[in-house]
């Protein structure tokens, strides 16, 4: 009987489907039904959905009235000489709590007729500091800074690598939409997880987040999925083919390697810099726990239906959990005590209501790199959870560098070189 127990026991603790139905049926018929205070068993990051963007034109270009009581028109902050956005080296400070209530988007002003520019002569900020090579974070963003920001949005160009997927095949009804503005007969993107820029024409992400979708494509340099205002646009290309690790399992809910590449159709422009390349670690490197890193996602801010998807990228900074004290912490959950963290895993998190959530599956965990301030690896990406910070459970990702063998091996088949992600 003990045997049959550690067996079935053994099977929850692999399991990750895609489908939040098929994780419920399973686990009612092991355990039984949970109470309905309690939140699901695994948290998984199944697909969400964006519409980018909304209306850019809406309100642009409109007249308005300046704080002065002069004649204005709407537009964007790098179009305007005059002071109603704070310059400072072309850098504009927006406060990004601020719903304009003359035109529509923070990122607009109402500029005074004479000092409007002409589009072909935008206000240029001043160019990050260059530095060779993957993984460089900017921390204060680019183009402008924002304020205002307490709830954990990133910075614009702040993690230059991150991309998201988008499933440009199908809008699935049953998929919860970020907002309501939703034109009827328009085609959506639908939004389906995070990913890391690694190579000029690769993504890397998890296999949970694209497995089961054959039309994809990424978005490079995006921020603020609800407009194109910003000083630098994003970038969009097709995905070509997808490479998924041979021994990953989906149809038996076995989400033990849980990595693809994902082959983009053209490179992207890397000579923007609000578009750079992620850092890998070595193969087999281990992240010491307590180290602090910053997961980036679009998905949700808490756990449930209550739970929104958020529109400007978000960040949050986690500490790395020694991978016998994550099992130990994951063992006094549902998983039960003999439950084993397979070696394609790494944790991170563990404070209280501060983690990643639903919709950031495949986003990286980035963290420093030793000796180089201002530098950061992709250690990890987010699989699975659960809940989202509940309990002071830490979150579990994939272990990148326990898989670099194969990313490299993969590349290089493609032709392509893996120096460019190494440090």
């Amino acid at each position: 009987m003990m045997l049959k127990i550690i067996l079935i026991l053994a099977l929850v603790g692999s399991i990750y489907p895609q489908d939040d139905k098929d994780l419920d049926s399973v686990i009612e018929s092991i355990f039984g039904k949970p109470s309905s205070t309690q939140p699901p068993f695994i948290n998984v990051k199944k697909p969400s959905t964006i519409v980018p963007p909304t209306n850019n034109q809406d309100k642009e270009n409109q007249p308005c009235q300046t704080e002065e009581g002069k004649e204005g028109r709407c537009l964007r902050y790098f179009l305007c000489n005059s002071n109603n956005t704070v310059i400072d080296d072309g850098v504009g400070i927006i406060d990004i709590r601020v719903q304009a209530d003359v035109c529509s988007s923070y990122l607009d002003v109402c500029c005074n007729v004479p000092d409007v520019r002409p589009p072909d002569n935008p206000i240029t900020p001043k160019p990050p500091k260059f530095r060779e090579g993957c993984g460089w974070r900017n921390p204060d963003g680019i183009g402008f800074k924002t304020i205002g920001d307490n709830d954990g949005e990133s910075k614009f160009g702040e993690f230059p690598w991150m991309v998201a997927i988008l499933n440009t095949d199908y809008v699935d009804p049953r998929i919860e939409a970020v907002n309501d503005a939703n034109s009827e007969g328009q085609k959506l993107n639908v939004y389906v997880g995070g990913g890391s820029l690694i190579h000029p024409s690769v993504v890397l992400t998890t296999a949970h987040t694209v497995a089961s979708i054959p039309t994809l494509k990424v978005r490079a340099g995006e921020w603020d999925t609800q407009t194109s205002k910003e000083i630098y646009p994003f970038q969009d290309r097709d995905v070509d083919s997808v490479i998924i690790h041979k021994d990953y399992n989906h149809v038996k809910k076995n989400l033990f390697y849980d990595i693809a590449l994902l082959f983009l159709s053209s490179p992207v422009d890397m000579n923007v810099p609000n578009v750079a390349l992620a850092c890998l670690p070595p193969p087999r490197l281990v992240t010491p726990g307590g180290i602090r890193c910053f997961a980036s996602g679009w998905g949700k801010d808490k756990f449930g239906k209550e739970g929104r998807y958020q529109v400007i990228l978000k960040k949050v900074q986690l500490p790395v959990v020694e991978r016998q004290q994550c099992q130990k912490q994951l063992r006094n959950t549902r998983l039960g005590p003999f439950f084993q963290l397979h070696s394609s895993f790494m944790c991170a998190g563990g404070e209280e209501g501060i983690d990643t959530c639903k919709g950031d599956g495949g986003s990286p965990l980035a963290c420093p790199i030793e000796n180089e301030p201002g530098r950061y690896m992709q250690s990890g990406m987010v699989a699975w959870g659960i809940g989202c910070g509940e309990n002071g459970t830490p979150g579990v990702y994939v272990d990148v560098a326990s898989l670099r063998d194969w990313i490299d091996d993969k590349i290089i088949g493609k032709g392509l070189d893996p120096k460019v992600y190494s440090f």
